[in-house]
């Protein structure tokens, strides 16, 4: 008895109540799913229930998230309606063309999602399988698709009003305290990294990849804040570039440190640039002076020039970061506005589009071949569950809490229709039954663990439930909407495991081949953004260190690739772009010839050869031309250490036959 009661209360101490702030989420989404059911009975919807599911769909513990949801769900329901109302009109007639045409334009819907992220991959993913709904679900009738559109933007209108009216009126918290708190940490994060870099030499790629992906971290709340205040577009511009100059200060904290590692400290560089960081204001000032005096004597050289350029870049970017961090505090207009732009892999995007085409076909030979008596609402839910798997971060996490979360929601919609309410028609006792599985789901939703089983149960138990005004209670249509769910997750779980699975390890490879292909343009001259260029090669290291394993050798040999990789598009692109500036000036004629043939061809003693020309150009030039071909020659310099350490990787890539 004892050993029993030792079991349980063990049990009882592992199990933490959820806080405060979790149950008012939960009261809100009972409150916000009411208020739209109970409006769309009282405006007479075709469907009332979707506007509640519309409202479980757009559930986020944050104001700004479900605004911004909102905003891509309904966008992405006119572009479904208008498509679905084309399709109609072209293969209306010819029930095998409307599904060739569905399934293609959910492959291209899933493909331009994968290039997206956030509420806009939801958009984009969910303009394609709003055809199957309004469409598809009427294959048999063409004549009401319009009918049956308008219905579907009336429920999603009326649930975006009710969840925006419930938390307005009970105070749903903002995004912004943990886009600001997140913030803060990214830059302690890296002010720590950069310190260790000047101080004692490079920390190394993992140190660097956990850096930058706590920059990462806040990138979906960037776009969520812009919806929150009159001044969100200035805040959310302030974050960007703040998180733009956090990327660049780390990668230019690892170029400053293997620069002293293979020229010494010759200047007390290293001093000026903590000095700087712990707030001297004149060490900024002071570094641009010693590296224009650099430009304009004669003894200067490209590693010098490499050392204090990335000095001052050092100690700009903490400065552009504080000015950052200060915009998105005080919603004032930022120094600069950034573009953060996201990267994918083609072959990743293109596999996710075609497993959802190949499951599409799949399911629907079966469901036809089987006879299947509602063949056009199974297809619609199992291309629905692919869409969403599509975009999510874990794929097989979602499937799998779609295997166990659906029929779960069909017992709890039979468990309240059939043995609480049993034949009720009144709303309040509707309601009240309803509550404890939308607050348990709500609930389930907010832990990591079990965010995918809390989802879909929030989401499918009113779809199965299907409360209606009044409440038909036919266990026969109970059944088949049951055993048509729970048949739809096993069909998933199933197609996510053997349907193109793709492994860390695919990731790894086309990331490493992309990041080949950038560095290519950037050494062959192709236009550039060097800034955005940064963030682009930062995102795809962060992407990488997730795939990356975790083994300790194995993983921070892969990681120096990729990082070296990235060091070296990154200082190509610059070089090029500084190049192009230096075009337009008559003393740079010959050396921007010289560097560019340097670059084309990787090689590390050129590329010095090529700094050098251009540092003895520059003392002939105007004084204004100095800093930009300071910045050239710095990245020469930079590019030419990354070509010498990791000549074996490149000959592998075969960057320089492949031009």
């Amino acid at each position: 008895m004892t050993d029993s009661r030792g079991w349980i209360d063990a049990v009882l101490d592992r199990i933490e109540p959820p806080p405060l702030s979790s149950w008012a989420y939960a009261l809100r989404i009972w409150l916000a799913m009411m208020l739209a059911l109970y409006a769309g009975f009282w405006l007479e919807l075709e469907s009332a229930s979707s506007a509640a599911v519309t409202v479980a769909i757009l559930a986020q513990p944050r104001r700004g998230q479900a605004l911004s949801k909102a905003a891509y769900r309904f966008l992405g329901t006119l572009i479904g309606f208008a498509v679905a109302i084309l399709f109609t009109a072209l293969f209306g007639q010819d029930r095998v063309e409307m599904l060739v045409a569905f399934a293609t334009w959910m492959g291209l819907c899933v493909f331009v999602a994968n290039y997206l992220q956030g509420t806009k991959a939801y958009g984009a993913m969910l303009s394609g399988y709003t055809v199957a709904i309004i469409a598809i679900n009427n294959i048999d009738a063409p004549q009401s698709v319009f009918e049956s559109g308008v219905a579907r933007v009336a429920a999603i209108t009326l649930g975006i009003l009710s969840i925006t009216f419930i938390n307005d009126a009970l105070g749903a918290p903002y995004v912004f305290p943990e886009l600001s708190a997140g913030m803060a940490k990214a830059r302690d994060a890296v002010r720590d990294f950069v310190r260790r870099a000047v101080r004692d030499g490079d920390p190394g790629p993992e140190d660097a990849a956990d850096a930058m992906r706590l920059v990462a971290a806040p990138r979906d709340a960037i776009g969520v804040v812009g919806t929150e205040f009159h001044d969100g577009e200035n805040r959310a511009a302030g974050a960007r570039s703040a998180v733009a100059s956090l990327f660049a200060s780390v990668a230019a904290a690892r170029s400053f440190a293997l620069a002293v590692s293979r020229s010494g400290d010759p200047d007390d560089l290293r001093a000026k640039v903590l000095a700087g960081l712990d707030g001297d204001r004149n060490a900024l000032p002071d570094l641009m002076a010693r590296l224009d005096a650099l430009a304009a004597r004669g003894a200067a050289d490209p590693d010098s020039v490499l050392l204090h350029r990335r000095a001052v870049d050092l100690l700009r970017q903490d400065r552009l970061a504080e000015d950052g961090i200060a915009a998105l505090e005080t919603g004032r207009e930022p120094w600069r506005d950034m573009r953060l732009p996201v990267h994918r892999d083609f072959p990743d995007a293109l596999r996710n589009a075609a497993r959802v085409v190949i499951t599409i076909a799949i399911s629907a030979a079966f469901f036809v071949l089987s006879g299947w008596p509602a063949t056009s609402s199974a297809l619609l839910q199992v291309s629905a569950f692919a869409a969403l798997a599509s975009i999510n971060p874990n794929p097989t996490g979602f499937a799998a809490g779609a295997l166990w979360g659906l029929p779960l929601a069909a017992a709890c919609a039979g468990i309240v229709e059939f043995v609480v309410l049993d034949g009720g028609q009144g709303f309040p006792l509707l309601a009240i039954a309803m509550a404890p599985v939308i607050v348990a789901a709500s609930l389930l939703s907010l832990r990591p663990s079990t965010a995918s089983l809390g989802f879909i149960l929030l989401v499918f138990f009113p779809v199965v439930l299907a409360p209606a005004n009044p409440q038909p209670y036919n266990p026969e249509s109970y059944l088949n909407t049951s055993v048509l769910f729970c048949l739809s997750g096993l069909i998933l779980f199933l197609v996510i495991r053997i349907v193109l699975p793709t492994t860390n390890a695919q990731r790894r490879r086309w990331s490493l081949q992309a990041a080949r292909s950038d560095v290519i343009e950037a050494l062959s001259g192709e236009p550039q953004e060097a800034d955005e260029r940064i963030y682009l090669d930062a995102d795809r290291v962060v992407q990488f260190a997730g795939w990356a394993g975790t083994a300790g050798a194995v993983r921070r040999a892969t990681l120096r690739h990729a990082f070296a990789l990235a060091a070296l598009d990154t200082a190509a692109a610059g070089a090029q772009a500084g190049l192009n500036r230096l075009a337009g000036v008559s003393a740079y004629d010959a050396a921007v010839h010289e560097a560019r043939s340097a670059l084309r061809r990787a090689d590390a003693a050129a590329l010095r050869e090529a700094g050098a020309a251009l540092l003895a150009a520059a003392r002939a030039a105007p004084a204004e031309s100095r800093r930009i071909a300071t910045r050239v020659v710095a990245d020469l310099a930079a590019a030419s250490y990354v070509v010498e350490g990791q000549a074996r990787v490149l000959r592998r890539l075969d960057l320089r036959g492949a031009r």
